[in-house]
């Protein structure tokens, strides 16, 4: 790269690294449709794959399982061979793989290429974090620089909901999977014209035997907790649950006496680093199960379409983008404990007002309340990724920067697993036996009932479909009670464990936490609009 150098500053990036920005975009914003896509699309491919209320858990969480383990075995791998050459290869599998889930004709199949689109999401995030440091050296260009990487989460998660409600209004489900093709052919062409190739060769070994173990620790927890909520505290849940703990003890003790771990615990010996990432995964849990209900809810209870629930979600989205852009305005007044603690008392007020929901509820009230709870719950994440970055030492950035993408993937897909299980279970102990109806599928999930009452007289029919309707209206507003609890005892943690390290009011939005050192600090994300 040949990049003016700023006085007091470092190298100044030129026309190719911004256009290697965009590059970089491209696969950011497309991961973010994707998760928010797939939503809407859940009940088409259950019903046409007649996927059961596990596999469309599993449809969903594995992904995520897959993206959340191999992380930071993929920003090793990164360093090794080349972060460009990696995220070809990523883009690659990613292409391929949606192709393949497009025209998939069984649950288990969709379930084995979302877990290799998972996989190949996690070669994408880290190479282009890591890009971004290589090619951004001047400290306000990377500030400039990640705030736009970061603004396409949410712009994507903005715009999914009406991409996919448009997609699945004219064509069907598999279109969701498709649209990324196309982005990850643009990134194969534009990357090697301007994206420079990155590796170290001084990077640690990769641990293979951390890879599985950390593997084998997720997904048996998980395994465990949905076939608990699926069909009551089995043998078969419990051990599966105790699998994976004995795995996860495992995997952290082989994590203490490596060289160049996987996860880094002497990070979490920070209060602030912990707390802060704490409150991130805590929140990414709740919001997980309320964004993928409410999709459900509008379409199997209120009677929406696909494109009418995606318009319908989209002010919620909207609301996260603008409090993002807000927190670090207000976070320069108050103290960013301050900021996260208000924010999740905001998002509680929302979520009471959606544990109000029932099947004859007001669509704009629950509209509001998802503004609510999503613009508000925008000041914690925002004010959390810089104390997390702000209370780790330079030399250490980029293994907290990984375990905030792993807290982050892990987050969501823990709360689709135990706030759709929760509603699930509320769902099913909700409804009663129907003489002369199937049962067992009815009981098994809201999709499965309105398919299995398509042929019973019509009488019956609507008898099963408004009960269901009001089970799963009641599943909805439980997981929303449960996520109203657990916000408001983060913001009381935020405002008084946090408050204790936290910087002082009116400084510097992106500073390091009071009385860290000063080479402790990073370029904050948001700090300046780009020129």
């Amino acid at each position: 790269m040949n990049m003016p150098v700023e006085s007091g500053a470092g190298p100044k990036a030129g026309r190719r690294e911004w256009f290697g920005l965009a590059v970089l975009a491209l696969p950011t914003l497309l991961l973010s449709v994707d998760m928010s896509v797939l939503y809407l699309a859940l009940p088409h491919l259950s019903a046409d794959l007649h996927a059961s209320s596990v596999q469309q858990l599993w449809v969903i969480d594995i992904y995520s399982f897959m993206t959340a383990g191999f992380l930071v075995t993929m920003g090793s791998l990164g360093d090794r061979i080349g972060r460009r050459r990696l995220l070809l290869i990523g883009a690659i599998v990613f292409g391929a793989a949606s192709i393949v889930a497009a025209y998939s004709n069984s649950p288990g199949m969709l379930i084995a290429c979302r877990a290799i689109i998972g996989i190949a999401a996690a070669t994408l995030l880290p190479s282009a974090l890591g890009l971004l440091r290589n090619m951004f050296q001047n400290p306000r260009e990377m500030g400039k620089a990640m705030g736009i990487w970061f603004s396409c989460f949410l712009g994507g998660q903005a715009i999914g909901p009406l991409v996919g409600g448009l997609l699945l209004d004219r064509f069907w489900w598999g279109s969701v999977f498709l649209m990324g093709v196309p982005v990850m052919v643009l990134v194969l062409i534009f990357s090697p014209i301007f994206l420079p190739e990155a590796k170290h060769q001084m990077g640690g070994k990769i641990d293979l035997l951390s890879v599985a173990l950390s593997l084998v620790a997720i997904l048996p927890i998980i395994y465990g907790l949905k076939d608990a909520a699926n069909k009551g505290w089995s043998v078969t849940a419990v051990v599966t649950i105790v699998v994976g703990v004995v795995f996860a003890v495992v995997f952290l003790r082989r994590q203490r006496k490596l060289e160049t771990p996987l996860l880094d615990l002497s990070l979490f010996k920070n209060s602030t680093f912990s707390t802060s990432l704490s409150v991130m995964l805590l929140a990414g849990v709740v919001m997980a199960g309320i964004v993928l209900l409410s999709a459900i809810y509008l379409q199997t209870v209120k009677g929406y379409s696909p494109l009418e629930a995606g318009l319908l979600l989209l002010p919620q989205n909207v609301a996260m983008v603008i409090g993002s852009l807000s927190a670090p305005m207000i976070a320069a007044k108050l103290r960013a404990s301050y900021v996260m603690a208000i924010g999740l008392g905001i998002s509680t007020v929302g979520l009471i007002i959606v544990a109000t929901v029932h099947g004859t509820t007001s669509t704009p009230l629950l509209v509001v309340g998802l503004m609510l709870t999503l613009g508000g719950v925008s000041w914690p994440m925002v004010m959390t990724g810089n104390l997390v970055m702000g209370s780790t030492p330079m030399e250490k950035a980029g293994a907290a920067a990984g375990i905030m993408e792993t807290s982050g993937e892990f987050g969501v897909a823990l709360g689709v697993a135990v706030m759709g299980s929760l509603g699930a279970l509320v769902y099913r102990s909700s409804l009663p036996n129907f003489q002369g109806a199937p049962n067992g599928a009815i009981h098994t999930s809201i999709t499965q009932a309105a398919i299995s009452t398509a042929h019973l007289p019509a009488g019956l029919a609507n008898t099963v479909m408004t009960a269901a309707r009001s089970a799963f209206a009641s599943g909805f507003a439980t997981v929303a009670g449960v996520g109203a609890g657990i916000f408001l005892i983060l913001a009381i943690v935020s405002g008084i464990v946090i408050r204790k390290s936290d910087r002082p009011a009116g400084a510097a939005f992106g500073g390091p936490p009071e009385g860290a050192p000063a080479e402790f600090q990073v370029p904050a994300a948001a700090e300046d609009p780009v020129n």
